[in-house]
């Protein structure tokens, strides 16, 4: 057989399987959709899932991929064998009721043996034990010999995950030869050797598993396939694991080349080398697909994998950062088959250098503080202080951003472990902590899922060509959720009509308000929000008369409320068209909220904008309304609207049929809300705020129209003040402002300069005053005003004013406690440690902190402490 590249491969497989009649279906996205249970797509199957649930209706009843994926289970064996990664690609072809065993078997035998041309005498197959029609075709059709068919038990070829569908299964294996094998005689299909290796799984999805533990035959039976596509690279090109494959090895050549080292001539050096190569795949796949790093979730598990090979680089004695260029490499090999790696190339590289250059400004730092530690457990004894403090472990991961099993790798080299339950137990209060800082947010009714009898109609949607319409109501809700026939004056309602001209919260665009008028009575309507099956829920309030079922009703939209929700919703898709241009392509909405007050609009980007970009992008966006762009919607087949180039919002689901939003030649988007008739109708746009909500997510708010107008009335309100303090022009006003900062600047660096100076002609006299302990001078005093770094020279301007002893100085500076101790080397030999000293000191004061024996400083809240916390020191030392 002819020895073929992995991208080879995996285009021969997918070829094949169209000339099957299969649709060739792009890698889905590492990131689920709409799949709590999974945290990172980890098998083709995976998100196939609603096609096979019924859940969703599949674009072709034949599919074939090939999947990312992510499995991180065995993440702490990665690198220390050549066996285990986190990054794989998963071959597939489905039938979603279509066709059954006699294909599926049929088609992977022709695929191995005539595509693959492997020769038959190697490949064997197992079926399940009670699987009669897979083994008779199998042997009696496809012609395998009957030894190397192998019935085996349900553990080894039955796919089942508690009830649902399930089925018997029926693998390949391939004969890799005796020198794979363990010699024994027995050596055959299901040895624990490496001479048969499982490389294709063929899922009969023929039952539905009922509650009672029994079996129904599904009408429609499936077919479900995986083949791990470097398992048969390994195969195909004859090598020992998936570190030789040819795309792989590629890229573990270039960390030998980047560290100097030969692999292959030390073990422990090798584990590093693994581990570079394998992580540097799954993380530029994992940001191509969206997840950045961060401290919870799969962000967690990129931080991890990232942060864990810029560890293995420094161990390798790579020097400096280098993994956004390894990154190129991945790229290279596999742009070909996800195009979407070039596409965000950049950005890739982007987040990875960013990631890399936090870790390493960090984690010198934490290994200092983690060093320290285990130096102390080093010197006591007893088999419990082998184990780091759950608190200390928390701190090197909030402080210092290291993840806890790189803590655990470290100390796992010292033979020593860290109290698990203790950290999560700190990161379990840190949380709740947050919870409670929202607690107290007040919560709102018109935020409930009240349900709407399913007997209920959808509601008809006529909000974009109007703003009023009537109606028939044809429910009346409470708070409470249930039903009435009629509301008074004075009740808070939920009115659910047949139609409506109020657009229902969606997409980020807040509920229409506006008014509800019957004949008896009417109702203020305060939002609008609406059920998965699209009946619209009008919350308000009873405010004159009464209002009853079956009563016809005016719906009307307060019509300045929707207009300026309007222009906010249209000026956001202007910002995303100016946020693309400024920072890049890879720019991506990742949530918002638009209402009549202001815009918010977050989006994935790893830093926060300069000045002159926040204004070149708002530049851009004014520009554009100004230009007055005509806006048009249109609903389209899906994929006509991704011909033309209309943005999606990433990770959503849409139908066969989508809403396009088009704004000029300018912006293209899938959109269901509402917006302005042409760009000029927004007015103005004005950047309110620039922030960070999560790791890789950036937030812009901003107004528009009388808002944004507001804003620069405010604006100017103040610089006239200004200008009218300093008796200066508008133009006037910057220079003398700064010429007023730099003289105060100034002149309180003379002021500290003094109180330095004050502080330094008294040292003999403090020094003078010092008490004898044990041998050592035991120097204390406070220095009010100073702040940490003159305390500190004082400090250790004293020290050298002594042979032997220990500096404990203090000082009340901006409402808190300051505090430093020094000691000198003889000192320390008599076993001063300053971080011990400060640690208690610092405690006495409300506060924290420690440092090395020689060295050590903390802070407290409570000043007025000083005087009491001083006069203990000697009782410390």
């Amino acid at each position: 057989m002819e020895k073929l590249s992995l991208n080879t491969i995996r285009e021969k497989y997918l070829k094949f399987f169209e000339s099957k009649g299969h649709l060739r279906l792009p890698s889905f996205s590492l990131v689920p959709n709409n799949d709590a249970s999974l945290l990172l797509i980890n098998s083709g199957m995976a998100p196939l899932k609603p096609y096979f649930t019924g859940a969703e209706v599949p674009p072709r009843k034949r599919v074939t991929t090939c999947q990312k994926c992510i499995r991180t289970p065995d993440i702490d064996n990665v690198g220390k064998t050549a066996r285990h990664g986190t990054f794989f690609e998963m071959l597939g072809n489905f039938s979603f009721g279509d066709y059954f065993k006699r294909e599926a078997i049929s088609w992977a035998w022709e695929f191995f043996t005539e595509v693959m041309e492997i020769p038959a005498e190697k490949l064997y197959v197992t079926v399940y034990q009670e699987d009669d029609e897979a083994e008779e075709i199998w042997i009696k059709e496809i012609g395998v010999p009957a030894d190397h068919v192998i019935r085996m038990g349900k553990e080894d070829n039955f796919w089942e995950h508690g009830t649902g569908p399930c089925g018997p299964c029926s693998e390949i294996h391939y004969d890799r030869g005796e020198k794979y094998g363990c010699g024994k005689p027995d050596c055959r299909v299901g040895c624990d050797c490496d001479r048969f290796i499982e490389v294709w799984n063929l899922v009969f999805t023929q039952f539905d598993r009922q509650e009672d533990g029994s079996y129904k035959r599904l009408a429609n039976p499936n077919i479900d396939t995986g083949m791990g596509l470097e398992r048969l690279a390994c195969v195909m090109q004859d090598v020992d694991n998936l570190f030789e494959v040819d795309t792989v090895r590629k890229i573990l050549d270039t960390v030998c080349e980047l560290s100097g080292k030969t692999y292959g001539d030390d073990w422990k050096t090798d584990v590093s080398i693994r581990v570079i190569t394998d992580h540097i795949r799954s993380t530029v796949m994992m940001i191509s697909d969206g997840v950045v790093p961060s401290n919870e979730a799969r962000g967690y598990v990129l931080r991890r994998l990232l942060r864990g090979a810029a560890r293995h680089g420094r161990m390798l004695g790579i020097k400096g950062n280098f993994l956004a260029g390894l990154a190129d490499v991945v790229i290279e090999l596999s742009g070909g088959a996800y195009p979407n790696l070039v596409e965000k190339q950049d950005y890739i590289k982007k987040v990875i250098r960013v990631e890399e250059e936090r870790f390493a400004s960090t984690i010198e730092q934490g290994l200092a503080m983690l060093s320290e530690h285990i130096k102390n457990m080093q010197e006591k004894t007893g088999a419990a202080d082998g184990v780091l403090e759950g608190a200390i472990a928390f701190k090197l991961h909030d402080t210092y951003g290291f993840p806890i099993d790189l803590t655990k790798d470290i100390l796992k080299d010292y033979g020593y472990t860290v109290d698990e339950a203790g950290f999560r137990k700190e990161m379990s209060n840190q949380k709740a902590m947050a919870r409670e800082a929202i607690k107290n947010r007040e919560s709102s009714w018109a935020n409930s899922e009240i349900s709407v009898p399913s007997e209920c109609p959808a509601t008809v949607f006529e909000g974009y060509e109007k703003l009023e319409t009537e109606g028939e109501i044809l429910y009346i809700l409470l708070p409470d959720g249930s039903s009435v026939q009629e509301a008074d004056e004075g009740d808070s309602v939920i009115i659910v009509t047949d139609k409506s001209t109020f657009y229902a919260e969606s997409g980020g665009q807040a509920g229409d308000r506006g008014e509800i008028e019957t004949e008896g009575g009417s109702v203020v309507v305060s939002t609008v929000n609406k059920t998965s099956d699209g009946k619209w829920r009008h919350f308000g309030k009873v405010v004159h008369g009464s209002v009853c079922v079956s009563a016809k009703a005016v719906m009307k939209v307060d019509r300045q409320s929707r207009l300026a929700t309007e222009r906010n919703h249209s000026a956001t898709h202007l910002l995303q068209k100016a946020l693309r241009t400024v920072l890049g392509e890879h720019v991506h909405q990742a949530g918002s909220s638009v209402t009549p007050e202001r815009l918010r609009f977050d989006f994935n980007h790893m830093q926060a904008l300069t000045k002159d970009e926040l204004a070149q992008v708002e530049e851009i966006v004014n520009k554009a309304i100004v230009y007055d762009y005509a806006v048009k919607t249109q609903v389209l087949p899906i994929d006509e609207a991704k011909k033309l180039g209309a943005m999606a919002l990433f990770g959503e689901k849409y139908g066969d049929n989508v809403r396009v939003v088009e704004m000029g030649d300018y912006s293209l988007e899938f959109c269901g809300g509402t917006h302005v008739k042409n760009t000029a109708s927004i007015g103005l746009f004005k950047i309110l705020h620039e922030s960070a909500v999560a790791a890789g997510v950036r937030r812009i708010e901003a107004v528009t129209g009388g808002g944004a107008r507001v804003v620069y009335k405010t604006q100017e309100a103040v610089l006239g003040e200004v200008a009218e303090i300093f008796k200066a022009n508008y133009s006037d006003v910057v220079n003398k402002v700064s010429n007023l900062y730099a003289q105060n600047k100034s002149l309180q660096k003379e002021i500290e300069q003094i109180k330095r100076e004050n502080a330094v002609s008294n040292l003999d006299d403090i020094i003078a005053k010092s008490k004898e302990i044990n041998g050592m001078k035991v120097v204390t005093g406070r220095f009010d005003d100073l702040d940490g770094n003159a305390l500190r020279d004082l400090a250790d301007n004293i020290r050298s004013k002594i042979d032997t002893g220990v500096v404990v100085l203090a000082s009340s500076f901006a409402g808190k406690a300051s505090i430093i101790a020094m000691a000198t080397k003889s000192a320390i030999e008599k076993g001063a440690h300053c971080g011990n000293i400060v640690k208690k000191a610092a405690a006495m004061c409300g506060g924290g902190g420690g440092g090395r024996p020689d060295m050590a400083q903390a802070g407290g809240k409570q000043p007025e402490k000083i005087d009491e916390m001083l006069s203990k020191i000697d009782e410390l030392i």
